[in-house]
């Protein structure tokens, strides 16, 4: 039984990862075990910013987006030098083991450091995303989500007022999932994600098709791993010769306050994580499948790739 754990986050912020930092600290002082928060990511390990958390160290947080720790991208912990420091820093304080909470870069550095120290790791899946294999969740991506379709509910009466068409750029580099669901559930005449081949030449024909046959607006959404939506809106309006406006939905999406499916869902993960951890158990990640906690080895997470449902992309060109 693991007595003396850390918990951070590392990566891009997300709504929820307060709640699932609560989560962790709570449950680990509940087990009689001692918590360490480590501030900016792995920069904290290496920087030696790391103190000791309890009950008060995470009241009044699991409301509030962004997360108190700090997170940041840290490119020496990705040098031999920059790990053995931070080792050397968690072996100062005698910590035995660390819960890390963050996307797919995160989750890569955690597998070396583990890996070249044996040192127990377990992830917690927090990306606005939703981009981690073997789980159907990831905190954040419900809020994130949530907000763009808030913005395009918006941008859609603006458009209709205007007869315009308006492009709107969302998150997903490598994933879809976001503009996706988001795009389905606001109702979204046009969804453009990496993981379809779509003619920008032909959706522009089809949007001048449709505003001759009397649709006012329209709405498209891209995810930014598809491709530049600066330059797709200007292909737009140059093929259809209609008013065309670009709206990029970037920061906003990643602050907030959480949903309560990302505050629940970060504090089981969070509760499970630390149990975990302190129980002895290690290279292993957090996460949902079918509504369910699953358990999912950290080589898995890190050697492969999530792909969208299906039918999700069937639902998205059927109903347009």
């Amino acid at each position: 039984m693991l007595k003396n754990i850390a918990v951070l986050t590392s990566g891009t912020d997300g709504p929820g990862m307060n709640a699932a930092l609560r989560a962790v600290t709570r449950t680990a002082l509940f087990e009689k075990s001692k918590v360490w928060g480590v501030e900016d990511g792995f920069s904290g390990l290496i920087d030696d910013h790391i103190k000791p958390l309890n009950t008060l160290s995470v009241s009044d947080i699991i409301q509030r987006g962004g997360t108190f720790l700090g997170t940041s991208y840290c490119p020496a912990f990705e040098t031999p030098q920059g790990r053995q420091k931070a080792y050397e820093n968690l072996q100062k304080y005698g910590i035995e083991g660390m819960v890390v909470i963050g996307g797919d870069g995160t989750m890569n550095g955690a597998k070396v450091f583990g890996d070249e120290f044996n040192f127990p790791i377990v992830g917690i899946p927090a990306t606005i995303e939703n981009d981690i294999w073997g789980t159907d969740y990831t905190i954040g991506c419900d809020t994130a989500a949530n907000t763009i379709v808030q913005a395009l509910n918006k941008l859609r009466d603006t458009a209709s007022s205007h007869r315009r068409v308006i492009v709107v750029g969302v998150a997903g580099e490598k994933y879809g999932w976001l503009s996706l669901i988001s795009g389905i559930a606001s109702g979204a005449e046009f969804i453009l994600v990496p993981e379809m081949t779509c003619d920008v030449d032909d959706i522009s024909t089809r949007l001048k098709e449709r505003h001759q046959n009397g649709k006012t607006y329209s709405i498209v959404v891209v995810a930014d791993g598809y491709g530049d939506v600066m330059q797709i809106g200007k292909q737009i309006a140059e093929k259809t010769k209609l008013d065309t406006r670009i709206s990029v939905l970037d920061l906003i999406l990643r602050g907030g306050s959480p949903t309560v499916e990302d505050r629940v869902k970060a504090s089981q993960l969070g509760e499970r994580a630390a149990l975990a951890l302190l129980s002895g158990l290690y290279n292993i990640v957090f996460g949902y499948k079918k509504g369910e906690i699953v358990t999912i080895d950290l080589n898995d997470v890190v050697k492969n790739r999530k792909e969208l449902d299906k039918d999700l992309l069937h639902i998205a060109e059927v109903i347009a």
